[in-house]
């Protein structure tokens, strides 16, 4: 079993006997998400902490988006509990990465892309700078900042 599904199993028995309602429900619905990613498919198979990280990171953006909508809807209480659960599943991710930290990335990506291509990539070769930009990222910052990002310095 990957350390960090065990971790999240330990970490909700806890917070059934210490009566953490909003962690208990957080932890609750990552598991059956990760449950439910581990049957998908042909076959059942043992997901890696890697992969139960993009479960968390997915889990977390629902409830973001979620949090977004009840906001609109003028249910500030939901939006409040989406919020809580979010942050209780930020605490199982990695330390997303500042601003200058992803900025200086990107510019590696590019640097390799431009070497690999011969020029300096433009905004056909996006998904080639975005490629090489995930890589290096690996889950450190959402999709939507770094395409932004490799969009500002294509662009510049």
């Amino acid at each position: 079993m990957a350390d960090l599904k065990a971790r999240l199993r330990d970490d909700l028995a806890a917070a059934i006997k210490s009566r953490e309602t909003t962690r208990m429900a957080a932890l609750r619905m990552a598991l059956a998400s990760i449950t439910t990613e581990e049957v998908a498919g042909d076959e059942a198979r043992e997901l890696s902490d890697a992969e139960v990280r993009k479960v968390l990171t997915r889990e977390v953006k629902k409830r973001r988006e979620a949090a977004e909508a009840f906001e609109g809807a003028g249910r500030a209480e939901q939006a409040q509990a989406e919020r809580d659960e979010a942050a209780v599943l930020t605490d199982y991710l990695p330390k997303q990465l500042a601003d200058d930290e992803l900025s200086a990335l990107v510019a590696e990506a590019v640097a390799e892309v431009t070497e690999q291509l011969g020029e300096a990539p433009g905004q056909r070769q996006m998904g080639q700078v975005m490629k090489a930009a995930n890589a290096k990222v690996a889950g450190r910052a959402e999709g939507g900042r770094v395409a932004a990002a490799v969009k500002a310095r294509l662009q510049s």
